[in-house]
């Protein structure tokens, strides 16, 4: 009896004394010092791990627990702000931009070329939390030197990313044909846009110039006829070297009626381990899955793996009309443990396969940051278990999260190898776009194996540079191979590509001579065939088909003016000359920061969802602290 009335009396004094939170939502809008909104600015209550970003007008709302919350408003290139919360009243902010000419510059150091660098984890990394390697700047940012330096517990930054060597110029004498498979991920992007956030210079081979043009949509025209995707072509001079012709290759996947889409069997493999330990790890991954769930149809069926020490079946197969026990499957995750990935592997898919749907999709969701230690854990290794499993008809994707120990070579290797997609999560705007805006498309598969082949007229092209795609290169031969995979197409997807072209008669260092062939005479070709520039070819599965069909295309030696192309062409142009300078590619030519914004902006087009402006508003900032 004393114990229930101790407990009424801290229960009514709670009550008295205001002890008990009352919740409040702030809400406002930021904008810069020209009244001008940002989009994506951090919004964060001060020790704590509540959160949220701006939207495309730089709006934002917050529930907030604390009357005397304190909120960080920070955003790269602007000069962070805390500010004191007004409870029932709106918090308008103005960022100023940071200019100050930075002669030194402070990064978290990464490993570079697959460079790992101790076997110390990194459990919960920021930058205020480790002792920052200083590199000095030398013609700005893109020619950083990495130091490392361990953080006060002995620990390393241990991020991998593999080799990147840009792609040559070749010359149609030799080499006719470029062969490559389709891709449609986008992990590098959000990646490079989660370090320049963080007042970090990315290494050059997190850089994959595809993935950063990938992540943006394309308006191509909508499929007609027989095949379930549309190619566009277009040509004019290369921003970078007016000299040189860019070719704009791009794919349109057939928008299905999502009303009448097939069920989905997906599984949630979900890394529990103790490396996701981390507030960007596992909280941001619960609340991922928790939008996407929010946004299946109740047929759709959600099973949940997670893997540490070992690994374990959370929660079987359960349709989404039973959405609040998925839910608290989910709130239930703990991280903690080393990290057993492969043999969380076979048990997603052999749990997918148990429940396999033959008329619906099927798909594994691995969310990671890419660490495994336990068990299979080479990369070669895990790719070769993943080759295996693909045939059954399972597709994969890859949602990686996280710092200071991110595997982003392993994962995107594992991603090819299993028919699926690669993304990076960075902050729950990303989340809403990858599981909730694009989540139909990516699980509705309409073409597998993709393959590109060109073939470059001799007579018209002295050389040619496919620019990003170099771990997606295939052999001339694997092009009527079918048995080789190559990338997959999700309904409504776009995919786009760009070569460089240095026309016959043009001078340039990048062009090798060789000696004239003794038994073929390339050069000859028919006369009907003299005003074609190049002939694309595509190849593509049905989803559940094992005979592919093709598909072929010319392109006319016919250019147009930069200032006339379309905003496809110039935008995913842009995109492509940041890449080369974050890169500092030997093939930048006169590429310059101001030239990408004005290219970008000019062709920024209908951004609903201010992606675009996003890009702008990244490359100016990252202009300010280069100084280039």
């Amino acid at each position: 009896m004393k114990k229930a009335v101790l407990i009424l009396i801290l229960v009514f004094s709670g009550i008295s004394f205001g002890f008990i939170p009352n919740n409040f939502l702030v809400e406002g809008i930021v904008t810069d010092d020209a009244g001008a909104p940002l989009p994506g600015v951090s919004i964060v209550e001060k020790g704590t791990s509540n959160g949220t970003v701006t939207d495309i007008e730089g709006k934002y709302s917050l529930t907030i627990t604390n009357e005397k919350a304190i909120l960080t408003f920070s955003y790269i290139g602007y000069l962070t702000q805390e500010v004191k919360v007004k409870k029932d009243k709106s918090l308008d902010i103005k960022l100023s931009a940071d200019t100050e000419q930075l002669e030194e510059i402070v990064v978290v150091g990464y490993g570079v070329e697959k460079n790992e660098m101790t076997n110390g984890s990194v459990e919960n990394i920021r930058a205020a939390d480790v002792k920052r390697s200083r590199a000095k700047t030398i013609r700005g940012m893109s020619s950083m030197a990495y130091e490392m330096e361990a953080d006060d517990y002995g620990n390393f930054n241990t991020e991998e990313y593999d080799l990147i060597n840009d792609n040559i110029f070749q010359t149609p004498k030799s080499n006719p044909l470029s062969t490559f498979s389709i891709d449609v991920d986008a992990a590098s992007y959000s990646n490079l846009r989660r370090m320049l956030n963080n007042g970090q210079t990315p290494p050059k081979d997190a850089i994959r110039i595809e993935e950063m043009i990938n992540y943006f949509d394309y308006e191509y025209k909508d499929p007609s006829g027989e095949h379930p995707f549309s190619i566009a072509t277009e040509m004019s001079d290369a921003p970078w070297n007016p000299n040189h012709k860019l070719v704009h290759i791009g794919l349109q996947g057939k928008k299905p009626d999502y009303t009448m889409t097939q069920p989905s069997n997906l599984v949630f493999l979900i890394d529990a381990s103790g490396s996701m330990n981390a507030q960007q790890k596992l909280p941001l991954l619960k609340s991922s899955l928790k939008l996407m769930v929010n946004s299946l149809k109740e047929n759709d069926r959600i099973a949940l793996v997670t893997y540490a020490g070992n690994a374990g079946l959370v929660l079987k197969s359960t349709p989404v009309s039973e959405k609040d026990k998925i839910i608290d499957a989910i709130e239930n995750l703990e991280a903690g443990g080393s990290t057993a990935g492969a043999q969380g592997i076979e048990l997603a898919y052999a749990v997918a396969e148990t429940n396999l749907m033959k008329e619906g999709n099927n798909r594994i969701i691995l969310a990671t940051d890419g660490d495994f230690n336990v068990g299979v854990s080479s990369t070669s290794e895990l790719v070769r278990m993943i080759e295996e499993k693909r045939e059954k008809g399972i597709f994969l994707t890859i949602a990686g999260f996280g710092m200071g120990n991110y595997k982003d070579g392993r994962m995107e290797q594992i991603s090819n190898a299993g028919n699926g997609n690669y993304y990076y999560i960075d902050n729950i705007r990303e989340a809403e776009k990858v599981f909730v805006k694009e989540l139909r498309a990516t699980l509705f598969t309409i073409a597998k194996d993709v393959k590109i082949q060109v073939e470059f007229n001799p007579q018209k092209v002295q050389a040619y540079r496919l620019i990003g795609y170099e771990n997606r290169k295939l052999n001339a031969e694997d092009f009527n191979d079918d048995k080789k995979d190559a990338g997959e197409l999700g309904a409504g997807h776009t995919v786009t590509a760009l070569y460089e072209i240095i026309p016959v008669g043009v001078e340039s260092e990048f062009v090798k001579n060789i000696d004239d062939l003794k038994y073929q005479n390339i050069e000859k070709t028919e006369t009907n065939h003299n005003n074609e520039l190049l002939t694309i070819k595509f190849r593509y599965k049905e989803p559940n088909g094992s005979k592919s069909k093709l598909i072929t295309q010319t392109l006319k030696d016919q250019s147009k003016v930069l200032n006339k192309t379309s905003d496809n062409f110039r935008f995913s142009a842009a995109v492509a000359e940041f890449g080369m300078l974050l890169r500092d590619s030997e093939f930048k030519g006169n590429s310059n920061y101001a030239q990408v914004m004005q290219l970008a902006k000019g062709a920024k087009g209908n951004d609903t969802e201010g992606y675009r402006q996003e890009f702008i508003n990244m490359v100016n900032s990252y202009k300010l602290y280069s100084k280039r």
